[in-house]
């Protein structure tokens, strides 16, 4: 348990805001709230996305995304829609941020739990996405809409190293076919958007899917929904630490490589990490990970959900 963690039992949360520095007291507040919480809801998301995740800001509409790992790389092509009354297709580029990684869990979350391939991106996912913690205000809806498209008509291909030395592939789209809906973007008609309202997601996905599911705890990524790279680096946690069998490192330039899109220089990207590592521990209580000058040190621990709650979800 985290030092935040102990800080919070041993004292109470008043107490322990006094105990830190203030730029930290945040830090505080998510972990008491953690501590709280006795909400058992059970997300789900594909291991490949623990390794290689969505650009954290928007791209050129018509660039891919290429983000690499140790054991895999992933590239994201966008994809193209014909609005009505055009004849040629629109690049609507690749998701990116906190809001499509929301979407992603959902879509996942609802297929496994409903078992099927069909997942309403409507009413339901705008419930999903309340009790998530999002507003439900007219910008909120906007950014939903056009990240639910992008992951919608985007396809991904995921590159391993295969058992002989090669490089193998998988290349899929995350949804085979979807209902598109037009809607009004402002109050003039002529800006109208399109939006997915329903999908069914592909097959090899599924399939992928059921066979590496990684279990989320749901109000963690509540209380860091806002931040991408906190996501990031929670689900990454959820996947590596509970397989390990001996402590392991991660040095710097590895870990800038799979999180430091965006960063050109260690210097840079350190402190943003770190940051955002702080936050990602705070709603994982279990997490056993030490920061050393070179890295981190990640510790065998339990999973974030607890296995007698995996079986029931």
């Amino acid at each position: 348990m985290g030092t935040v963690h102990r800080l919070v039992i041993e004292h109470g949360r008043e107490e322990a805001l006094k105990k830190v520095d203030p730029a930290e007291r945040h830090l505080v507040r998510v972990a008491a709230d953690i501590l709280a919480e006795d909400d058992d809801a059970i997300g789900v998301t594909y291991s490949g996305f623990c390794q290689a995740s969505l650009p954290h800001k928007r791209l050129p509409s018509d660039k891919e995304w290429i983000r690499q790992s140790e054991r895999l790389t992933l590239m994201i092509e966008p994809g193209r829609l014909i609005r009505p009354g055009t004849s040629e297709g629109e690049f609507v580029g690749v998701p990116y941020g906190s809001r499509a990684r929301l979407i992603l869990l959902y879509l996942q979350t609802q297929a496994l739990r409903s078992r099927s391939r069909e997942v309403e991106l409507g009413r339901s996912m705008r419930d999903w996405l309340r009790r998530m913690g999002i507003a439900q205000g007219g910008k909120s809806i906007r950014e939903v809409r056009d990240q639910a498209t992008r992951l919608s008509i985007c396809k991904l291909t995921f590159f391993y190293q295969n058992a002989n030395g090669g490089t193998g592939f998988s290349s899929e789209r995350i949804v085979d076919d979807g209902v598109l809906f037009l809607e009004p973007n402002g109050d003039d008609e002529r800006q109208a958007h399109m939006f997915v309202e329903t999908v069914r997601i592909s097959q090899s996905f599924y399939e992928a899917l059921s066979r590496h599911p990684v279990p989320l705890w749901e109000p963690a990524i509540r209380a860091i929904q806002n931040n991408s790279m906190g996501l990031d680096l929670y689900v990454w946690l959820a996947y590596r630490l509970h397989v390990l069998q001996k402590p392991t490192a991660i040095r710097w330039p590895r870990l800038h490589q799979q999180f430091g899109a965006g960063f050109k220089s260690l210097r840079q990207f350190k402190p943003t990490f770190i940051s955002n590592l702080k936050l990602a521990l705070a709603v994982y209580p279990e997490a056993g990970v030490e920061m050393e000058d070179d890295g981190l040190r990640l510790l065998p621990s339990r999973p974030p959900v607890p296995e007698r709650q995996i079986a029931r979800g």
